[in-house]
């Protein structure tokens, strides 16, 4: 392996140092301490391969799972690539079709990218136009563009940056989920109702000596559901989970929205309850106490033996009332399909409604062809995406609408017309 190259001006200890200071910026908690530690570090380990001088600092400042996609796209641009303030510039700049370069920023890219350039304007080198001639100046008419807000809605959760995804915290803490009652069986008095109460109507009677007055009048009565999220936290699912829970926790602790009790367990590798968590009204206190408690986070990914032990542990506890059931995941799993499929029609018979919320539904060319998501499919009530804040908006009309499958009916088609389905 190469040897890595150091700074002209040879002072490694303050190149640690503006590092260590990006990736705070970045949202990993560094302090004073551990950059004296990473500095001690590289001087003990020595730096004469890139892989050791990597995990030297990994191992300082890396102390979680979820701080892994960050440093390494921080410690790429900042120690590896030798025009990493261009590229970073063309991730904060607006994307042009034809101009910038036609690929999506990776996860924690853009993160690791305003980290660098923060609030510093720094002029890039102009490139000298080939052939002596003058470059086209392109004019964008942005009068009809959407706004900000509209465009933040629509954009996947994984191509945030760090204030885009504050503000998207913001704007899912606002949204609301809204259901409706569930007419049951059991009578109540009501005035307009269309069924003789004949008991009260007695009772009545024989208070003015026997004489009926007045016919008393009944209705079916009405009352709330529950709502059970189950969140996939593997590692492909991990930015999409954390701002899901942050709109869980919105609903949860919302007054007057009409849902009974709000459960939430989170799975990865395990089932992991966090009902408890998210009734703190801080949500940052909240998801960190789950994020706590949840050891499997951004870990691999097991469903049917999560589904399984939901099914025998909680399914008859939060699932008797006629509860409604959002599962979030990717569907991309490794435990065996025919299992997989037998607690998943365990979970759908046990609930009112199954909606399944899957990111990877942003790509137009999304095709059912991992084994996972084909014995899932058949057992949701509704299939939808859940990769932005819109799509969590549409959630609502999705439960409110029983009729609602989402794109369960063309995939269902495009497996059924698959000779390999």
């Amino acid at each position: 392996m190469d040897d890595l190259a150091l700074p002209e001006d040879g002072k490694l200890s303050h190149n640690i140092a503006h590092f260590a200071r990006a990736l705070r910026r970045a949202g990993l908690p560094i302090g004073p301490g551990r950059v004296i530690d990473a500095i001690r570090a590289v001087e003990a380990a020595g730096f004469t391969e890139k892989v050791d001088f990597f995990w030297t600092l990994h191992a300082c400042f890396v102390s979680r799972p979820e701080q892994r996609a960050v440093f390494e796209q921080v410690f790429r641009l900042y120690w590896r690539d030798p025009q990493f303030l261009e590229h970073m510039m063309t991730l904060l700049l607006p994307a042009v079709r034809g101009v910038q370069e036609e690929r999506l920023a990776d996860a924690a890219e853009k993160r690791a990218a305003e980290a660098l350039l923060d609030g510093n304007g720094i002029d890039l080198p102009e490139r000298e136009s080939e052939g002596g001639e003058e470059e086209a100046q392109i004019e964008i008419d942005a009068s009809a563009t959407m706004s900000h807000e509209e465009r933040l809605k629509t954009l996947d959760f994984e191509q945030m940056s760090m204030a885009e995804v504050a503000e998207a915290k913001r704007m899912l803490a606002r949204l609301a989920l809204p259901v409706r009652p569930l007419v049951t069986r059991r009578m109540v008095a009501d005035l307009a109702g269309r069924r003789i109460d004949a008991r009260r109507t007695l009772r009545a009677a024989l208070r003015q000596g026997g004489e009926v007055t007045r016919l008393m009048r009944r209705a079916p009565g009405e009352r709330w559901p529950n709502l059970v999220v189950l969140c996939d936290i593997s590692g492909s699912m991990s930015q999409y989970s954390r701002l899901v829970l942050h709109f869980v926790h919105a609903v949860a602790n919302r007054k007057g929205q009409g849902w009974a009790k709000v459960h939430a367990f989170t799975f990865g590798t395990r089932l992991t309850n966090i009902t408890r968590h998210l009734r703190n009204r801080d949500v940052d206190a909240a998801l960190k106490a789950a994020g706590a408690e949840a050891q499997d986070w951004s870990g691999g990914t097991r469903i049917g033996t999560c589904l399984r032990a939901f099914n025998r542990d909680w399914s008859r506890r939060v699932l008797g009332q006629g509860a409604v059931v959002l599962l979030i995941t990717d569907g991309l799993d490794r435990d065996d399909t025919g299992a997989l499929a037998c607690e998943m029609e365990r979970l759908h018979l046990s609930c009112r409604r199954l909606i399944w919320l899957n990111p990877l539904l942003r790509w137009d060319g999304f095709a059912p062809k991992a084994t996972g998501i084909r014995a899932m499919l058949p057992h949701v009530d509704s299939f939808r995406a859940g990769h932005s804040i819109a799509s969590l908006e549409a959630l609502g009309r999705a439960i409110s609408e029983a009729r609602d499958t989402g794109e369960k009916a063309r995939l269902m088609a495009m497996i059924g017309d698959d000779p390999a389905g």
